[in-house]
């Protein structure tokens, strides 16, 4: 039997028709020693039955009721054997040689604990795509952003950020994490169900002294929506909900207060934004986002005694909505902290 080097979870939840789309190109990958799990969170769909009957080489994990992203990972990598671990959402199509250079990256550098690769758009190959594009950032009030994404402004890819950078957090759309340093970090805050997740993991493995980076020799393709549309309120739930946990779990208690303040002036402003243009379902969620928030906050863990500081020193809301800035190339440089 080959020695598994990799072990590639996919978590799915009620989408059959996306992984009859994607799950082909996962399973063609061109590398020697990769195993390829899915999770199946108790789809009524038909997905693990599918999966089962069309490639029987892949290992199929029933979950007993929907966990989302995050408890959905965590139960399936209990059963990885690989020393390293890609969490690969299931609308991602890849390229047959997208594994190498990422196990490549790790392998040359053991100061890495997580990657991701070049994020395309499925339909609009020539774009990044919104989840993660080139890797991810945050700036000085915990709003994420990305090399290539401006909130809504998708940029062409022109090469700008090809080679292989550092970068804050990678995409949990497709991530290879060390499996070793998910174990130590307990995987995927499991509260936060999706969204804002593998941003507080890497910057967990950030604050452990490990490095994340974006190797863009390995590109893939995101659909991107499948699990959760754009325009459903629940959406903009989680991710308030869970930006302002991951924030009050990783910053130092006097950070966390000075940061708060202005978010809550910043989410007003979003709030007043959504009613004004009709959206009221977008701007209760952002209210009761807070709200859940307040509540939860008592039960996450603060427990790694370093920091690592928020990237970004700037404001990407003022770079964005005030300033014009389109490009992730135009921010000012010397607003970013070195690694």
């Amino acid at each position: 039997m080959k020695t598994v080097r990799v072990s590639i979870v996919i978590v799915s939840w009620n989408a059959l028709d996306i992984v009859r789309k994607c799950l082909p190109s996962v399973v063609a990958t061109e590398f020697d020693g990769f195993e390829i799990i899915f999770a199946d969170n108790a789809s009524s769909d038909g997905s693990a039955e599918w999966v089962e009957s069309h490639y029987p080489d892949v290992r199929v994990i029933r979950h007993p009721e929907n966990w989302g992203f995050a408890k959905g990972n965590n139960e399936a990598l209990k059963h990885a054997e690989g020393d390293l671990v890609v969490l690969l959402n299931n609308d991602v199509e890849v390229h047959p040689e997208w594994l190498t250079p990422l196990v490549r990256h790790l392998d040359q550098f053991p100061d890495v604990g997580a990657a991701q690769p070049k994020l395309l758009q499925y339909d609009h190959r020539e774009s990044f795509e919104y989840s993660g594009a080139a890797g991810g950032f945050l700036d000085r009030w915990g709003y994420p952003f990305a090399r290539g994404r401006l909130f809504d402004v998708l940029e062409v890819d022109e090469g700008q950020y090809d080679g292989v950078s550092d970068i804050f957090w990678a995409s949990g759309t497709c991530m290879m994490v060390r499996r070793k340093s998910w174990n130590e970090l307990g995987g995927l805050e499991e509260s936060f169900f999706m969204h804002m997740e593998e941003i507080d993991l890497c910057w967990r493995l950030r604050r452990s002294g490990l490095r994340v980076s974006c190797v863009s020799e390995s590109v893939v393709f995101h659909i991107g929506g499948a699990s959760l549309p754009a325009s459903n309120p629940r959406k903009t739930y989680l991710n308030f909900r869970n930006n302002l946990l991951m924030l009050h779990r990783n910053l130092p208690p006097a950070e966390w207060r000075r940061v708060l303040v202005v978010r809550v002036m910043l989410d007003l402003v979003a709030v007043l934004r959504f009613l004004l243009t009709l959206k009221l379902g977008d701007a209760w969620a952002i209210l009761r986002a807070y709200a859940s928030a307040h509540r939860m906050k008592g039960i996450l863990q603060n427990n790694l005694p370093n920091y690592a500081p928020l990237p970004y020193r700037g404001s990407i809301v003022l770079d964005r909505f005030v300033r014009g800035v389109k490009r992730f190339s135009d921010l000012s440089k010397d607003r970013f902290l070195q690694p």
